[in-house]
């Protein structure tokens, strides 16, 4: 059933390429430079030395004992995304993109954020690679993520405030996307979710899949070939594909977890697999948030890194095959997650991961103490305390 490189830049009938004339030398150099050295061995050899060296990887897969006895049921295993270099899986991908960039002679580096989490990787990953970085973001993330739009300038990024639109990611997209437009010669747009134009979903997924390869050689040290279930977070859906991809083959029970917000019934969400219809988007035939005019909804989730109206093709995919089920959790939810996790496991988790914590708590206990999950924790909760403690002071 995977999908290596589709050459039509589909999945089933998701994904293309719906770019401007102008975007179509720079999409093709793209594609073919990615394809040219994905599998160059001086390639692998360098990007491996910086997920190992520079980033911190392997991470760890915890068995999260006192939460799992907490719950009852399944045995929780968390893999540990947080305790990479700039505390997100970001960094993976990051740190591809930059080094095709430098073999494409690429100087400048564009991208997007929304929690802040790709910002900060990006200009940890040009700093590190010596190249000039510069990132959209949207005036309502760069408020609630202050934090992370400090850590890009100390790293030497300069942050563009995007104040067009709902002031979120799919504004920085938009504006990022303008940028490359004008700037194709020099400027390389390191995108950080599977979304956009092909090849950037399969590129990023093969990037991110490290999450899952190293999953499926630490649960054969507890004696099993693959999870019971496995879980991630889903907004634009880079950490979940490369946490599902190597296990698309297995008969693992895949699960992604959409920001179901203050519910989906409010209209107030940005559940895109579960409350969505097929549209184009950021040059991708996706499943969208959109009205019955084609025009975009403004989303809500009370994590910025899931506040995405539209979501990666290769999801959309699996959603529609069935291969993967896509639940949702309310902010209320999410918060509770956020701080039974802490307090049980002293790990403060990102509350776009704390998503995924919430369904793990919802269906452990409906399953065998020989069952295993696992949850990725795709970042750290650092960014997100001042959110949480606002949060708890209103409704709790």
């Amino acid at each position: 059933m995977k999908i290596k490189f589709p050459k039509d830049g589909r999945f089933g009938e998701f994904g293309g390429k719906y770019i401007p004339e102008t975007l179509v030398p720079a999409i093709e150099e793209l594609e073919s430079s990615y394809l040219r050295y994905k599998n160059d061995q001086s390639f692998k050899k360098e990007l491996n030395y910086y997920l190992t060296e520079y980033a911190g990887r392997p991470t760890p897969l915890y068995y999260a004992k006192n939460l799992s006895e907490k719950i009852g049921g399944a045995k929780i295993y968390l893999k540990r995304e947080d305790l990479l270099h700039g505390g997100a899986h970001k960094i993976n991908n990051t740190l591809g993109q930059a080094l095709l960039a430098k073999r494409m002679g690429k100087t400048r580096i564009i991208a997007e954020t929304g929690a802040g989490q790709h910002g900060v990787a990006t200009a940890m990953a040009c700093a590190c690679l010596g190249l000039k970085a510069e990132v959209y973001m949207g005036l309502r993330d760069t408020v609630r993520q202050r934090l992370n739009v400090f850590r890009m300038n100390l790293l030497g990024c300069h942050v563009h405030t995007v104040e067009s639109g709902s002031q979120t990611l799919k504004d920085a997209i938009n504006e990022a996307i303008r940028d490359w437009i004008t700037n194709v010669n020099d400027t390389y747009y390191l995108l950080g979710s599977a979304v956009g134009p092909h090849p950037y979903p399969v590129m990023v997924r093969d990037f991110q899949s490290i999450i899952g390869r190293e999953i499926l050689q630490q649960m054969k040290k507890i004696g099993k070939s693959h999870p019971d279930t496995v879980i991630a977070c889903v907004g634009g859906g880079s950490n979940a594909i490369g946490t599902f991809y190597p296990m698309i083959d297995t008969d693992t029970e895949i699960i992604g977890v959409e920001a179901a917000g203050e519910g989906l019934e409010t209209g107030h969400h940005s559940a895109t697999l579960n409350a969505g219809s097929k549209g184009v988007l950021h040059g991708m035939m996706t499943y969208l948030l959109q009205d019955t005019e084609g025009q975009i909804k403004e989303t809500h989730s009370i994590s910025a890194g899931l506040d995405y109206p539209g979501v990666g093709p290769e999801h959309s995919y699996l959603k529609d095959t069935r291969r993967v089920r896509y639940a949702s959790a309310t902010d209320d939810e999410v918060i509770r997650a956020f701080l039974l996790l802490t307090k049980t496991e002293g790990i403060i988790p990102a509350l776009e991961s704390a998503h995924a914590i919430a369904h793990a708590v919802k269906i452990a206990k409906k399953k065998q103490k020989s069952d295993s999950i696992v949850v990725t924790l795709s970042g750290r909760g650092d960014k997100d305390v001042e959110v949480v403690e606002e949060y708890v002071k209103k409704n709790f």
